[in-house]
């Protein structure tokens, strides 16, 4: 049967980079309303090339077609803080990749969410021959748990991959999270952000579907 997998974190009030105050009540106003305040990056989110300026296109300029599609998950859980990525960790999936759909990459870090000293400070980061691999392989989407692709605290280093994926029309999608509870190497996946006119990122809802062929999905 079909089914489908929420992938996205929630956003909370209080963590970072994001606030929320009433602005209309119930009892006061007759209806609920809020005032959201959220950082471009916050939860689950989608970079634009704008981020890093690594090119023109914006959030708003983002085609939908970038946005879904098939993508191959790979299971790299458990992995030590800081691990580097490279090639060899795909596997199989190095040579058996599809070119032009997206790689989800499974790390459980989202288990580490509540500890920023090991979710922001020990993510395990994409190395540059492995950045340059999703160049090569045109891969459309690359979904990672972690909050970031590289080293938050290496200006140097998060700048030179981004830079590489960005500019090499790989759309990038950090902080997702549940991808242990997909249980096919192959899903249909989607992280659809609000159309922020000239934004460098934005929160997504991301999602993927089991149990439907994902080519057929996308026509």
């Amino acid at each position: 049967m079909p089914r489908i997998v929420d992938l996205t974190l929630p956003l909370t009030p209080g963590q970072r980079g994001v606030a929320m105050e009433p602005k209309f009540t119930v009892a006061r106003d007759g209806w609920n309303a809020a005032t959201w305040h959220l950082y471009s990056h916050a939860g689950t989110h989608m970079d634009s090339q704008l981020h890093f300026g690594a090119g023109p296109e914006t959030i708003d300029t983002k085609p939908l077609e970038k946005c879904l599609g098939p993508a191959t998950v790979v299971n790299l859980a458990p992995l030590a803080p800081r691990t580097l990525l490279t090639i060899a960790h795909l596997g199989a999936v190095a040579r058996t990749f599809t070119p032009g759909e997206s790689l989800l990459l499974r790390t459980d870090w989202h288990k580490h969410a509540a500890d920023p000293a090991i979710y922001r400070d020990g993510l395990p980061r994409i190395s540059e021959e492995l950045a340059q691999w999703c160049v090569a392989q045109r891969v459309k989407m690359l979904g990672v748990e972690p909050p970031s692709v590289a080293d938050v605290n290496n200006l140097p280093e998060v700048t030179r991959i981004h830079h590489i994926l960005l500019g090499g029309g790989v759309t990038i999608v950090e902080g997702l999270a549940h991808l242990d509870q997909l249980t096919q190497p192959r899903v249909f996946f989607a992280a659809l952000p609000l159309k922020l006119a000239g934004g460098d990122g934005c929160p997504v809802r991301a999602f993927a579907t089991e149990g439907i062929d994902p080519i057929a999905l996308t026509g």
